[in-house]
């Protein structure tokens, strides 16, 4: 054969040990922390809202791919798993069984197989089955109840951001403390309760390098830049940023969620850009919108505007001239 031959392969050029089922159940080991934190602090409940959600998502991922015709592999590769966990993390302990399985079959019928599957969809499926509940059951959606350490009425029980927003808590001087914040003894989402959990499992997943640094960097950055503004305008009047970054679900959409690999960007630019725009919503509307917290809306606003992101930062190819 000739020195001078070449041999033409298709991509892709690099292999690593990474795949699918890896990538995922790694996000699980992740979440794992903040699972037992939330078992811990609503007992049965979060059980009962952990199985019901895994299950709906599995048999609605089953179904789909059956009628579809495709092979089980997706079913086991982690994929649904880590979607029916992060659901049943953004939900009120207190939310009926039902409605949680209802969440379920949204967050994979409409967030992930209507788009073709896993790789194709645009948003991140666990919230859209959340933003589904939020719209059929919006006072289920709002009943807090607190932690088995607290004695509290479910009626009355309002979560940190919450008290914020509407019964002005910085002026008051009755927000939540920063360590009940961080250990998370305090009500809201189960899953997104304690700082401490979520941020063991953070660290866990930045060690895997199995999401990319700049996401929650950009988010928590434009977020801590956006509140202090204000903060040390009118502290009286405003929370200040540490508040912000350990109240709601700042952390869990920071590292858990807007970090999905198929709804996020893929380029650096896009990445920065895509992060601030969650940081600066999340701090709009919990700062002047009509909720308490933005960080749903956020994260789904932005991952309509990643495909243009990945368009207009794409690289030049090498060689590459504008048209005259």
């Amino acid at each position: 054969m000739s020195s001078n031959s070449f041999f033409l392969k298709s991509s892709p050029h690099f292999r690593d040990g990474d795949s699918v089922p890896k990538i995922m159940y790694t996000v699980v080991i992740a979440l794992a922390p903040a699972v037992a934190a939330s078992v811990y602090y609503f007992r049965w409940r979060a059980a009962a809202l952990y199985i019901t959600c895994l299950a709906a998502c599995l048999i609605t991922e089953a179904l789909f791919l059956k009628f579809r015709k495709k092979p089980m592999f997706s079913l086991w590769d982690g994929s649904a798993v880590i979607t029916g966990l992060l659901l049943a993390m953004v939900l009120p302990p207190s939310i009926a069984l039902d409605s949680a399985a209802i969440g379920g079959v949204v967050a994979i019928a409409l967030g992930k197989q209507v788009f073709g599957g896993l790789g194709y969809n645009i948003f991140n499926p666990a919230l859209v089955g959340r933003a589904f509940l939020q719209t059929a059951f919006p006072v289920a959606m709002t009943s807090w109840m607190p932690t088995a350490a607290l004695k509290a009425d479910l009626a009355t029980f309002a979560t940190p951001l919450g008290n914020l927003k509407f019964q002005d808590a910085v002026s008051q001087g009755t927000l939540s403390p920063l360590k009940d914040l961080f250990v998370g003894n305090v009500g809201g989402c189960m899953g997104e309760t304690s700082a401490l959990a979520l941020l063991i499992g953070a660290a866990f997943l930045l060690y895997k390098r199995a999401i990319d640094w700049r996401i929650p960097a950009g988010i928590t950055g434009t977020l801590i830049v956006f509140t202090g503004i204000f903060w040390l305008g009118a502290p009286d009047r405003y929370a200040s940023p540490a508040f912000h970054l350990l109240a709601g679900g700042l952390l869990i959409g920071a590292f858990f969620m807007a970090t999905d690999m198929v709804s996020s960007p893929v380029t650096p630019k896009a990445t920065w850009i895509y992060a601030a725009g969650i940081g600066l919503v999340i701090g709009l509307i919990r700062l002047f919108g009509g909720f308490p917290e933005g960080v749903m809306y956020a994260i789904l606003f932005m991952n309509t505007f990643v495909p243009l992101l990945n368009r207009f930062t794409r690289p030049r190819i090498l060689g590459e001239r504008r048209a005259p």
